[in-house]
């Protein structure tokens, strides 16, 4: 993909050949699309995502991405979140912090192959931990997700964040495994689709085109008419977008909702 953009003139060129050239206006949804799409680019280039923090933990997930999980905890108020990969554990206090300010007697569930000491110290230590169990393991285990399935509740609702190994089979086991935990109206979130289409982009390896957890939701999907792709609702729009919640993303084709009964 070629852009040419003109802030003087307000035009975005999307030159797709020598002779095919398309011209938008700055103040078009196709614009933003192309504009954001190379700005997630430059963004992965230079590891935007590796410079917030949550409450004092290192949180690498991009703001939007944030902000949209935010609107979708508050709409389904689980009691209940699952995450699969902790890394320096800000998203699991960042998922505290958004029960307790809603009021919500729940727990945050993560699973992460390792949990280094530095990690779990900084985590065990945070004053939102009472909120937080820290499971070590694979998290497509039999053990593992055994733990997890003894911590919910009856009458738990249960919502998932798949962020752990991005290959294709990895998230497709995770998606088998935890996908049964989702309470009818929840969601099963598997992120980081972006990869399969970083192409060669920096850290990034031949396969993700196809090998990703885009592809993983897509296929489950095809076997499970209980769940559907079911991108947010946007809960406010002013802007001149139809589409806002797929523009700026590192988690396309991520939302699969658990179907409701009747």
């Amino acid at each position: 993909m070629v852009l040419k953009i003109d802030l003087e003139k307000g035009l975005v060129y999307e030159i797709i050949s020598e002779k095919n050239e398309q011209i938008y206006p700055l103040a078009s949804e196709e614009a933003f699309r192309l504009v954001s799409r190379a700005w997630l680019r430059a963004g992965w280039d230079v590891k935007h995502v590796y410079t917030f923090t949550w409450l004092g933990r290192p949180i690498i997930q991009l703001p939007d991405d944030l902000v949209r999980i935010q609107e979708v905890i508050f709409t389904v108020k689980p009691t209940l979140i699952i995450e699969t990969g902790v890394a320096h554990g800000g998203s699991l206090v960042f998922y505290a912090t958004l029960l307790k300010a809603m009021g919500i007697d729940g727990r945050v569930i993560g699973v992460d192959i390792e949990i280094r000491p530095h990690n779990r110290k900084a985590i065990e230590s945070h004053f939102l931990f009472p909120y937080i169990t820290l499971i070590e393991g694979n998290s497509i285990d039999k053990s593992v997700v055994s733990k997890v399935q003894n911590l919910v509740k009856k009458d738990d609702i249960v919502m998932v964040m798949l962020d752990s190994k991005h290959t294709k089979e990895h998230v497709l086991a995770e998606l088998e495994a935890y996908s049964p935990l989702v309470t009818p109206g929840s969601y099963i979130i598997a992120m980081d689709g972006i990869m399969h289409w970083l192409g060669n982009a920096p850290r990034t390896q031949p396969d993700w085109s196809w090998n990703n957890p885009k592809e993983a939701a897509e296929e489950f999907l095809r076997h499970h008419p209980e769940f559907e792709l079911a991108v947010p609702e946007v809960l406010f729009n002013e802007s001149l977008l139809t589409e806002p919640v797929s523009a700026v993303t590192y988690w396309p084709s991520a939302w699969l909702r658990r179907k409701t009964i009747g």
